[in-house]
């Protein structure tokens, strides 16, 4: 899995690597990016060794971030080498005005070209719904990302942060109204958070849709940094530590069970020679139905560290050693899906699930 080698992005002709690069740390207006210089140098070394799939969003420190990689394309004249994904939702507007957020056909098409001007580029190959806003009728939204897809603008479009349900019918909606379809879900997923998989990988097996995974090392709890019952450490520290003190989602994962699951990521990693979030990340590069692995950095050294993740093959009993120890708790209706169940209403025989590498076999043969 080098990151030279790429994939086709759901049902596209679109071949992404499979890391690809959040930019979420370019510019420091949150407290804990980085300046200029330093993202040019991750840009750069990202693209030097292969990568071609960069994420960002119009909201990420307040549109420098985008500001930022709209520089870095014009200076190496490399757009067209580039699959450029960013994001639309969150009022990102100095006034704040009541339709500045939100995914409106009004919205989107403003942000949009906001969006644009700061990239400097004539179009977006991967536009992504950052968020479900609960309000906009989702086929105002499918008929809007369509259009833009007429219209040259973009030339595919993602959700992110939405509830299976909804996927599924805007995907349904693109089936019968012969509209792009969706090609990629964004959603959060690593060893401490699973629970997408009670839905979202049949969903995007059935929808021939990738996932795209963010935050594969947990908000940083994975990245090597924490240690518990190792090098003393009781809590979260730096960024992990900012975003939980300012009441952050992040703060969920500050528990028992997930620092059980550091401990044995700091296991494996030590019987394979190999650092904890590269571990981490290919760990989730591995799982069926994910496209690609959002890996961000706020230093040269970690991003040469994450893209070293898909050097290596993690021996199956390491594997199961980590699945194990983050298995999420199985809740209702899931419940009665187990084989156990499916056992009594198919007795006597062995049921036809799919094998976990369905997805590879599906997409890449």
């Amino acid at each position: 899995m080098a990151l030279d080698t790429y994939y086709t992005l759901g049902n596209t002709g679109l071949r992404v690597s499979r890391l690809a690069l959040g930019t979420m740390t370019f510019g420091t207006e949150w407290g804990w990016g980085i300046e200029k210089k330093d993202s040019a140098k991750i840009f750069d070394c990202y693209l030097e060794n292969g990568g071609n799939f960069v994420d960002t969003a119009d909201m990420y420190t307040g549109g420098t971030s985008e500001k930022f990689i709209g520089d870095f394309m014009k200076e190496r004249k490399n757009r067209e080498s580039i699959v450029l994904a960013t994001k639309f939702t969150f009022n990102n507007t100095e006034e704040k005005f009541i339709n500045g957020g939100g995914n409106s056909r009004k919205n989107i098409r403003r942000t949009l070209e906001e969006s644009l001007k700061r990239l400097q580029t004539d179009y977006i190959d991967l536009y992504i719904m950052h968020c479900w806003d609960r309000m906009t009728p989702v086929e105002e939204v499918m008929r809007t990302l369509n259009d833009l897809v007429t219209e040259g603008k973009i030339l595919h479009y993602a959700f992110s942060n939405v509830p299976a349900w909804y996927a599924s019918k805007a995907q349904t909606i693109a089936r019968y109204n012969n509209y792009e379809p969706i090609c990629a879900l964004q959603l959060e997923y690593s060893l401490i958070q699973r629970t997408i998989e009670n839905e979202f990988i049949d969903l995007t097996q059935d929808m021939n849709a990738g996932i795209m995974a963010w935050s594969p090392l947990g908000g940083g709890l994975l990245s090597g940094k924490y240690k518990p019952g190792i090098d003393g450490q009781k809590d979260v520290q730096g960024r992990l530590k900012q975003i939980t003190d300012n009441g952050g989602e992040v703060s969920s994962k500050d528990n028992e069970r997930n620092w059980n699951i550091v401990k044995t990521l700091h296991e494996v990693s030590e019987e394979i020679n190999q650092p904890m979030a590269s571990v981490a990340i290919n760990w989730i590069a591995s799982q069926p139905s994910v496209a690609t692995v959002l890996v961000g950095a706020t230093k040269l050294s970690q991003i040469k560290e994450n893209m070293s993740a898909l050097e290596f093959t993690i021996p199956a009993e390491s594997m199961e050693k980590l699945k194990a120890a983050s298995a999420p708790v199985i809740s209702y209706p899931y419940t009665f899906f187990e084989p156990k169940t499916l056992g009594r209403i198919y007795p006597g025989t062995k049921v036809g699930l799919k094998p976990d590498n369905y997805w590879k076999e599906l997409r890449i043969g």
